[in-house]
Formats: C-alpha cells, structure tokens, sequence
C-alpha cells in the first residue's frame, strides 16, 4: 500500500479559510443577482424566490468547483 503522508494542517487553514471567503462571496453575489433582476423586471414575488434559488445554485456549484480545484493546487496531504 502507497504511503499517504502527513496532514499539511497549513494549507487546510488555508482551504477552510479561501472556501469561506470565497464561498460566501460567490453566494451572495448569486442571490443578489437575482433578487436584483426579480427586481428590475417587476417580477412577483414567486419568480423572485425561483431566480434567487436558480442563482443561487450556480453559485454552489461555483463553490464546489472552485473548491476542488483549490485542493488541487493546494494539496493537503504530502
């Protein structure tokens, strides 16, 4: 069996702290962006709720792909 290596606790403070930055960021941007469309376009309030909810998911989706692309870059084992 291949040996893993140790736990790089520097670069997981580093992750943890870029993915709540980051995170945060890219979620918010998402629901704004869709709360301030609803808006422009008088939309009601059920198709305010559907775009932030849309948004919203891409900007999960955002976060996750940023995410596993930050692990690549920094690894935590090793």
């Amino acid at each position: 069996m291949a040996k893993r290596g140790t736990l790089n606790v520097k670069n997981l403070l580093t992750l943890i702290s870029v993915g709540i930055l980051v995170g945060t960021e890219f979620l918010g941007v998402a629901v704004a962006a869709g709360w301030a469309l609803a808006g422009y376009f008088g939309l009601s309030q059920t198709f305010e709720a559907v775009l932030m909810t849309a948004f919203g998911a891409i900007g999960v989706w955002a976060i996750v792909a940023f995410m596993r692309r930050a692990v690549t870059l920094e690894p935590i084992r090793g």
